[in-house]
C-alpha cells in the first residue's frame, strides 16, 4: 500500500465513523440478558404508535447535577429514547434541566416535585434542590409523573398513562367500603397509595349511592352484614350494563378489638348474589401448612390462618396470574366454582394440597393451636382462594320488585334491557388490601390488587408489562418442615463439605501437573548435543 493509499483509507475511515456517530441517534439497540427482558419495553408499549393519531410529548425534566451523581437518569432517558425509537415518529422525548432553562419557579405548577439532596464541593457541604419529573401531553391533556427515580414500574406508569390520554378516558376505580368502621385513608391507605402512583382516580362510592355506568371498575370491599338490597341493586344494575366488580368479601368475621374472637356472619344478600354469579364464599376457614410467621408471646411462630400463597399456585392462563407472583391472606374462606350458564369460571390461585378447612368452633388465637387440626384429615386438600368469572351474567333480581327505602321518595332505575359482557374477580378476603399487609410486608397483595384492576379494566396486556418485572421470592418459602430441614442439610453439605473438598482436589491436580518430571531436562540436553 502507498503512502498515497494509506492517507486515503485513514481519511475514509475517520469519515466513515463521523457518520455512524451522526446516524446513531435515529437507531436503539439495547443487549437485555435478564430473563423476563425487564429491561427493555414490550410488545404492547413497542406497538402504541398504531394507537396514536396525534404526537405525543414526553419531557424528562432532571436536574444534570443529579445525574452527575447517580446513573438512574441515565437509564431513564435510555428507556424513553426506546419509546421514542419504537413509536414511528408519534412520540418525541425531550430532556431539560430546571435550572438551565430556567424553569425551577414553575416546577411545582407543573407537578414535579423537587427534592433536597447533599452534595461537597470544594470540601463545604450543600443542599440543592434537584428534579427527576415526567410530563407526558397529548394535544391539550396531560400526566405528570411528580418523581422518578427506577425503572422498576416506570414502563407500566408511562404506557397506561399515554393509553389513557389517547384514549381520552381516565384511569379510575371505583371503591364501595361495605364494611362499616373502616376507611379508605387509613385501613386501605397502601392500596390507595398505590393506585395514586399507578395513575388510578380513585372514587369512593357510597353504598347504595348510584354507581355512573362509565366507571371502569369497582372494588367492593366487605359488606355481608352492611349492604342492604338497595345497595345491592346498585351493584347488580352496574355489572348488567357490563360494570366489572372484584368482590373482596368474607363470611367469617374476626374481631380484632377483642382478643381475634371469630363468628359466622349473618348474609343481608351480598354473599348470595356473588353466589348466585358463580362464586360461592363457604362458611369456613381455610388453614395451610403453607403459612406466614408472625410475633406471637416474644417468638415467632407459624400461624396456618394466615396463608402464604405460592407464585406457582396462580393460574398461567388468566392474564392477571399469568406472571403471579404469589399473595398473602388473613382468614380467608374458600370458593366453590358455580357458574351458570353463559358465564366462564376460573380459579386464579390455590391454597397448597396441605391445607384443611375449619368449618366450626371457629377458634383462630395462636395461643390455642392445638385446636386448629382438629378437622384436618377429613378436610385436607387444595382449596380455591381467588376466581375470575367472565360473561352475561344473570340479575339477582330477575323477577322481583325494586327494592324500596323506608322514608324515601328516591326510585330506583330499571334494569338494562338485556346483560353486557361483563367481568367479576372473587376473594374469600376482605383484608387482603388493608394495612395487616405491614406486619408481613405484602406488597405483592398490592400488586395483585393492581393487576385485577387492570384486567377489569380490560387492559390485559398493560399488566403484562407487571409480570416482566423482576421478582424476589421469600427466604422462608420453604414451610414443609421435612422439604425445609432437606434443604438445610444439602445447604450444610454443600457448603462444608463439597466445596472445600473442591478447592483441594483443585489445589492438589495443579500441584501435580506443575511437578518437575524427573531427567526430562537432562534427556533433552543430552539430545541436543547429539
Amino acid at each position: 500500500m502507498t503512502k498515497r493509499q494509506a492517507i486515503i483509507l485513514s481519511v475514509l475511515t475517520t469519515a466513515a465513523f463521523v457518520l455512524a456517530l451522526l446516524i446513531s441517534r435515529r437507531f436503539w439497540l439495547r443487549l437485555d440478558l435478564t430473563r423476563n427482558k425487564a429491561y427493555t419495553i414490550s410488545a404492547v408499549s413497542r406497538s402504541l404508535y398504531g394507537e396514536i393519531p396525534d404526537q405525543v410529548r414526553i419531557t424528562y425534566y432532571v436536574s444534570d447535577r443529579l445525574g452527575g451523581l447517580y446513573p438512574e437518569p441515565g437509564e431513564i432517558m435510555d428507556l424513553l429514547r426506546e419509546y421514542a425509537a419504537s413509536s414511528k415518529g408519534r412520540i418525541r422525548c425531550i430532556r431539560r434541566d430546571p435550572g438551565k432553562a430556567g424553569l425551577a419557579q414553575t416546577m411545582e405548577q407543573l407537578g414535579v416535585i423537587g427534592r433536597q439532596i447533599q452534595t461537597v464541593e470544594q470540601d463545604e457541604a450543600n443542599f440543592a434542590t434537584v428534579y427527576s419529573g415526567i410530563v407526558i401531553e397529548y394535544l391539550d391533556r396531560s400526566e405528570v409523573l411528580p418523581w422518578v427515580f427506577s425503572l422498576d414500574t416506570l414502563e407500566y406508569d408511562l404506557t397506561s398513562r399515554i393509553r389513557s390520554l389517547v384514549r381520552g378516558t381516565g384511569h379510575e376505580i371505583g371503591i364501595l367500603l361495605g364494611a362499616s368502621g373502616k376507611q379508605w385513608s387509613g385501613d386501605y391507605g397502601y392500596l390507595n397509595q398505590v393506585f395514586e402512583q399507578s395513575g388510578f382516580r380513585v372514587r369512593q362510592i357510597t353504598p347504595g349511592a348510584e354507581i355512573p355506568d362509565a366507571l371502569p371498575a369497582l372494588f367492593v370491599l366487605g359488606g355481608t352484614e352492611e349492604l342492604d338490597d338497595w345497595a345491592l341493586y346498585r351493584i347488580d344494575r352496574y355489572i348488567q350494563g357490563g360494570g366489572k366488580v372484584l368482590f373482596a368479601v368474607e363470611s367469617i368475621f374476626v374481631d380484632l378489638r377483642s382478643g381475634l374472637e371469630a363468628r359466622l356472619m349473618t348474609d343481608r344478600g351480598l354473599l348470595a348474589m356473588v353466589s348466585y354469579y358463580g362464586a360461592t364464599i363457604r362458611p369456613e376457614l381455610v388453614m395451610d401448612r403453607s403459612a406466614l410467621v408472625i410475633p406471637f408471646q416474644n417468638r415467632l411462630i407459624r400461624y396456618p390462618h394466615w396463608i402464604a400463597v405460592a407464585e406457582q399456585a396462580g393460574n398461567p392462563e388468566n392474564p392477571i396470574t399469568a406472571g403471579f407472583a404469589g399473595v398473602d391472606m388473613f382468614w380467608p374462606n374458600p370458593i366453590e366454582l358455580n357458574p351458570p350458564g353463559q358465564v366462564r369460571g376460573e380459579a386464579l390461585f390455590s391454597s397448597s394440597s396441605e391445607a384443611w378447612l375449619m368449618t366450626k368452633n371457629f377458634n383462630i388465637n395462636p395461643g390455642m393451636a392445638y385446636l386448629f387440626e382438629a378437622e384436618e384429615p377429613d378436610t385436607r386438600g387444595t382449596k380455591i382462594l381467588g376466581a375470575a368469572l367472565s360473561g352475561k351474567f344473570p340479575s339477582w333480581f330477575e323477577g322481583l320488585p325494586k327494592p324500596v327505602r323506608e322514608g324515601s321518595g328516591e326510585e330506583l332505575p330499571d334494569m338494562p334491557p338485556e346483560p353486557r359482557d361483563s367481568r367479576i374477580v372473587v376473594t374469600g378476603d376482605a383484608d387482603l388490601g388493608t394495612t395487616l399487609i405491614q406486619i408481613t410486608q405484602s406488597q405483592r397483595n398490592l400488586d395483585f390488587l393492581l393487576q385485577a384492576a387492570d384486567w377489569l379494566g380490560n387492559d390485559d396486556d398493560i399488566i403484562s408489562i407487571r409480570n416482566r418485572l423482576p421478582q424476589t421470592g421469600r427466604l422462608d418459602r420453604i414451610t414443609d418442615p421435612v422439604e425445609r430441614a432437606k434443604a438445610m442439610i444439602f445447604a450444610r453439605f454443600l457448603n462444608v463439605v463439597l466445596i472445600p473438598l473442591a478447592v483441594i482436589a483443585l489445589g492438589l491436580v495443579r500441584a501435580w501437573r506443575r511437578r518437575p518430571v524427573k531427567g526430562g531436562t537432562k534427556g533433552k540436553e543430552i539430545a541436543d548435543g547429539v
